[in-house]
């Protein structure tokens, strides 16, 4: 098994959602973040005074998968993600050990 986490644009949620629906993905976490890569932040505006703002909002997505379809799941994420434009974000996957549903003490890929 594998975690899949993304870390994406807010504005870019809709379309992740439905291409990780598309590869039959039947549940995530989606958290708010913020954060900060090479973009740096950006400068706003408040009140009429100008600030800085390192840490940039951002969504992260964490979804459990199998590993034989994990690939394609971070490749819908890719796509559906992507603008072109700085701030895009990040994919990270990792082994997940175990999985357990408390509910009813199914364990690893059952558990998904």
């Amino acid at each position: 098994m594998r975690l899949i986490t993304a870390i994406i644009k807010p504005f870019k949620l809709e379309q992740v959602r439905e291409a990780l629906m598309q590869c039959g993905v039947q549940g995530m976490t989606v958290t708010e973040v913020r954060g900060m890569g090479r973009q740096n932040g950006h400068t706003e505006l408040y009140r009429g005074a100008e600030y800085e703002s390192n840490l940039l909002p951002k969504l992260k997505i964490e979804v459990v998968a199998e590993d034989d379809i994990a690939q394609r799941i971070v490749d819908a994420i890719a796509q559906a993600a992507h603008t072109g434009s700085i701030g895009d974000g990040k994919i990270f996957v990792t082994a997940v050990a175990q999985a357990i549903r408390i509910r009813t003490g199914e364990i690893d890929e059952i558990a998904l």
